[in-house]
């Protein structure tokens, strides 16, 4: 293996994720505003949990784990930035 091929593609995944993770965090700010206009509180444990148990079950079993630590953060920054956009932070 050569570790500056494997640093490249994983330099490429990053471009890619971190785009996708920027139109997530949009999307968010339009559910936040949902939320807001709807009187609806920014966490839903329910809808996060389904999403968790449904994600996890679409990776490969030795990832499952780490899939789990990822969506949990990546719900949690979301709640952060739906609260700052609503005022509750």
């Amino acid at each position: 293996m050569d570790i500056l091929k494997a640093r490249e593609s994983i330099d490429k995944i990053d471009d890619e994720l971190v785009k996708l993770f920027e139109e997530r965090m949009k999307m968010s700010a339009e559910i936040a505003q949902y939320k807001r206009e709807n009187n609806l509180p920014v966490y839903d444990e329910k809808r996060e949990q389904e999403i968790i148990e449904k994600i996890s079950s679409e990776v490969d079993g030795e990832f499952t784990d780490y899939t789990k630590i990822l969506y949990k953060t990546i719900f949690k920054v979301s709640r952060l930035y739906q609260k700052k956009l609503n005022g509750e932070d």
